[in-house]
């Protein structure tokens, strides 16, 4: 269940409310009868595991040979079709 935070906008009293999403909003201070407004925070949010970086769904450059260098190209070098051999088919005995 969320936790809300309320002041008084008369005597400023402050309290945090464990709330149900179906419940309906506090309007009247326990304290002194006043109206209550609801206090909006930043909320910390905390992303964990894989895809929420920009650097989890690049691939790491391959290095060329020794040298080290490495190509600015994205993409991958496309690869050679294999060759494949066609054997005749074989004479039927008839």
């Amino acid at each position: 269940m969320p936790t809300y935070s309320y002041r008084c906008t008369e005597c400023d009293n402050a309290f945090d409310v464990k709330q149900s999403f179906s419940d309906a909003t506090l309007t009247e201070c326990p304290v002194c009868g006043g109206a209550l407004r609801k206090v909006f925070s930043p909320v910390g949010v905390t992303f964990n595991g894989g895809g929420f970086y920009r650097t989890d769904s690049r691939s790491t450059p391959k290095s060329e040979g020794s040298s080290g260098s490495s190509t600015s190209s994205s993409t991958p070098a496309k690869a050679e079709p294999k060759k494949t051999e066609s054997k005749p088919a074989a004479p039927s005995a008839s």
